[in-house]
């Protein structure tokens, strides 16, 4: 296969549609599904849960979805191999850091990245050294103190901006985190420029 062939991503057929909308094993090596929105091809067997029809499509062989830059799913390994643990965590922070404003937990990662929460949480933590929601309060904190210093924001409207939206909870964690409340780290850092 040359490598610098384009593949695009074929609009699935309503046979195809009912294949992974039913898991059907039968068709596993006819095609592989890719979705759009995770960067993940699968078999049609695969378990994980269904995606919406508009963000799918097909190609006829894994070396295709491949070569458009899919990745293979953690849990139905489409190419017979297991994708690098490393691989796919940076699956996972990637997603975080671009969604973590979205309501995120360890199922919805698992289910987004085709994993199972048990695995990905204990993955994650040996790749990274902390747990996926220790990882995205990181995130949503940094990008709360960004914000604090970058805008006149509320600190209810930063908190529900980085994906807290309880507003006394969101107080506690950054706290927490920072050792300062958000209005006392916005008054400190105000002081010192």
């Amino acid at each position: 296969m040359d490598m610098d062939t384009v593949f695009i991503l074929a609009p699935l057929s309503d046979e195809q549609w009912q294949a992974v909308a039913n898991n059907d094993a039968s068709f596993d090596g006819q095609f592989f599904y890719a979705v759009k929105t995770t960067g993940i091809f699968c078999r049609p067997s695969c378990k994980s849960r269904l995606p919406k029809r508009e963000n799918i499509g097909y190609f006829e062989l894994a070396e295709q979805a491949m070569a458009a830059r899919y990745r293979p799913c953690k849990r139905c390994k489409p190419t017979g191999q297991r994708l690098p643990d490393e691989e796919w965590i940076t699956i996972v922070t990637e997603y975080i850091d671009a969604h973590y404003s979205e309501a995120l937990n360890l199922d919805t990662l698992a289910h987004l990245s085709h994993g199972t929460p048990y695995h990905l949480h204990r993955t994650f933590k040996k790749v990274k050294g902390i747990t996926p929601v220790d990882y995205i309060q990181q995130i949503r904190i940094g990008r709360a103190q960004q914000l604090l210093l970058a805008s006149d924001l509320p600190v209810s409207q930063i908190g529900e901006s980085v994906g807290l939206a309880n507003t006394p909870y969101f107080i506690t964690l950054f706290k927490k985190k920072t050792g300062l409340t958000p209005d006392a780290f916005r008054r400190q850092q105000q002081r010192q420029y």
